[in-house]
């Protein structure tokens, strides 16, 4: 009998185990992006955001500084911004396009989000990225993230809207 359970259990952990790992493969899998474009977005510089506006139409792309991570992008940048008012009127969709205006693009939608664990990431990615703006930014976005003065925005990638 004891060895039936034992032989339960240790299948039962290695199910477990397989079903985790099969799991975890398939939503990396599951990306939207492609491999070029998450190695594109991991090399680039900039990417240029057009919010929705409220007929529907896409705003005119703003170059911005931004983090890739976690399949997403993501963005710190002033609450009164127009990326930032569109997700709070309900209008989180965004064309990102990477590197360039007319780059290769995709799909996405905003949320403003609190993490400070990303925020101190973006710290750390744009003193490396951005050396020679960092220093000059580099105190308004700490503060900014501390007094609300600038918030963190993520998209994430979509198929489709």
């Amino acid at each position: 009998m004891s060895n039936r359970f034992e032989t339960f259990v240790i299948g039962a952990i290695l199910m477990f185990g397989l079903l985790f790992t099969v799991g975890e493969q398939q939503s990396h899998a599951d990306s939207v992006l492609t491999d070029a474009q998450q190695q594109l977005l991991a090399n680039s510089r900039y990417v240029y955001i057009s919010s929705q506006r409220k007929g529907g139409n896409f705003g005119a792309p703003a170059e911005i500084w931004f983090l890739f991570h976690d399949d997403a992008v993501w963005v710190g940048t002033t609450p009164e911004a127009w990326r930032v008012r569109r997700i709070r009127k309900g209008r989180p969709d965004a064309k990102i396009a990477i590197s360039k205006v007319d780059g290769p693009s995709f799909k996405a939608k905003g949320a403003i989000v609190k993490d400070p664990k990303v925020e101190e990431l973006m710290f750390t990615t744009f003193a490396n990225k951005y050396p020679e703006g960092w220093p000059k930014h580099e105190q308004k976005f700490r503060d900014g993230f501390k007094d609300g003065s600038r918030i963190l925005i993520k998209y994430t990638p979509v198929s489709d809207f």
